[in-house]
């Protein structure tokens, strides 16, 4: 399996087909040969959960049996003729995953991989369906957790996307290596004391984490490659 989350920049003229897409992608996608999961993203604005979206940013994350099916897709699909038709900017990284816990819509995406020992740049998936009790909760601490994650050590990237501005968040996040993000998720109180409320509170109704190794990085978004020289990439 190898996944890829795109990120596709319209210009402001081009923002209502970037809105319809989110309807008009959903049945190339059901179609799409090879794609075992899929989903349409909307994008934040801070790198992190984020309730302000970019409305000029939008994500397509799926899951594929091959690097041949996501070759075949990025070539010739009908939404990637739709994106180059509004000359929307585009970058995608290309993945290959070391473990996943937790459920999206009901499904496990990435499998249950289990890869441990695994030396070198590392990517995080976290996501969540958050309670409708607890917005108050979590959007109230969402704003200093990011804040640490952009300042920690270590960390590379990131991205906030979600398919529901209020509910239905994700994070995901490009580190050095697994003790970057160890370091930041346990031995920082401020995160540790988020962790410890999201379990005592129950805000989530679902979630998942994923780690991932990047494989590729192709394209660029606001016209640079946001990878470019900080990760030497070994591909599958």
């Amino acid at each position: 399996m190898i996944v890829s989350l795109t990120i596709v920049r319209y210009r402001k003229i081009f923002i209502p087909f970037a809105l319809f897409a989110m309807a008009v992608h959903r049945l190339p996608m059901r179609l799409q040969k090879g794609c075992s999961f899929w989903q349409l993203l909307g994008c934040g604005r801070n790198g992190s959960f984020d309730l302000s979206p970019d409305w000029q940013q939008w994500g397509l994350l799926a899951a594929w049996d091959s690097r041949e099916d996501f070759d075949t897709f990025y070539k010739q699909s009908f939404i990637t003729r739709w994106w180059d038709a509004f000359k929307a900017e585009k970058w995608t990284i290309l993945c290959a995953p070391l473990q996943s816990h937790g459920k999206w819509d009901g499904k496990e995406p990435f499998g249950i991989p289990v890869i441990e020992h695994y030396q070198g740049p590392i990517a995080v998936l976290t996501r969540a369906t958050i309670r409708l009790n607890k917005l108050k909760s979590f959007w109230n601490n969402v704003d200093e957790v990011a804040t640490l994650m952009r300042n920690a050590p270590g960390f590379i990237y990131s991205l906030g996307i979600g398919e529901r501005l209020l509910y239905r968040q994700a994070t995901f996040s490009i580190w050095d290596s697994l003790d970057d993000v160890k370091a930041f998720a346990y031995q920082s109180k401020a995160h540790t004391d988020v962790i410890k409320k999201t379990r005592d509170e129950g805000w989530y109704g679902e979630e998942l984490f994923a780690r991932f190794k990047p494989v590729a990085s192709m394209g660029t978004l606001n016209n640079i490659d946001p990878l470019k020289g900080l990760i030497k990439f070994d591909e599958l």
